[in-house]
């Protein structure tokens, strides 16, 4: 009885941390596909409620201010922008201005939470003041734990990158990290709309 030779080495298929990394990736879109139905369940829902409500606004209120949303809507979308460029100097292996433009990104996003808090504060209802007020708190609400959990994540990505060689072959967590932030971006922008712009 004869054994099978074994391939050399440098014939073995590949199976490292490149493959696992994109199926972790791969893992992670899928979850955003997963996020990307609740919102879609959430504005079909809000949709609905508002062609078929007689009276939408509660008693007093007859609009929401957009000034202020429209500000914080710049600085989110423009927090797309700086994501890029960071993760553009990561590609070149320029760790401190990747993590500079990654910082950056950070404080628009906080930016961002601090305008939406505002907002709140000021706002003449709350959110047991009808469908409207429950399903305005809750859309934002739920979009703002969402941008909090990005910040969240672009810190310990931040963290990461001091580990010597850690970045040095890229690393799937900045690309993950990236996703979830467009698409927090993107999110919003449909929120904006529905929320401020449509007023019919």
């Amino acid at each position: 009885m004869t054994s099978t030779p074994l391939p050399p080495s440098d014939q073995a298929v590949p199976h490292g941390n490149g493959q696992h990394a994109n199926h972790n990736l791969t893992g992670f879109i899928i979850y955003l596909c997963s996020e990307s139905v609740i919102f879609l369940v959430f504005f079909s829902g809000y949709a609905v409620l508002r062609l078929s409500a007689l009276d939408w606004l509660p008693a007093g209120v007859e609009g929401l201010e957009w000034r202020m949303p429209l500000i914080n809507t710049v600085v989110l979308v423009s927090s797309s922008l700086t994501m890029v460029v960071a993760e553009h100097f990561k590609g070149k292996e320029k760790l401190w201005l990747f993590r500079g433009f990654w910082l950056l990104t950070m404080a628009m996003g906080a930016y961002f939470l601090y305008g939406q808090a505002v907002e709140w504060s000021g706002l003449k209802f709350g959110f047991t003041s009808g469908t409207f007020g429950g399903t305005f708190y809750l859309l934002t609400g739920f979009h703002g734990l969402h941008v909090a959990t990005g910040i969240l994540l672009m810190g310990v990505m931040l963290a990461k990158s001091f580990i010597p060689g850690n970045y040095n072959g890229g690393e799937e967590g900045v690309k993950a990290t990236s996703l979830f932030w467009h698409f927090v971006d993107v999110i919003w922008i449909i929120l904006f709309v529905l929320l401020y712009v449509w007023r019919a």
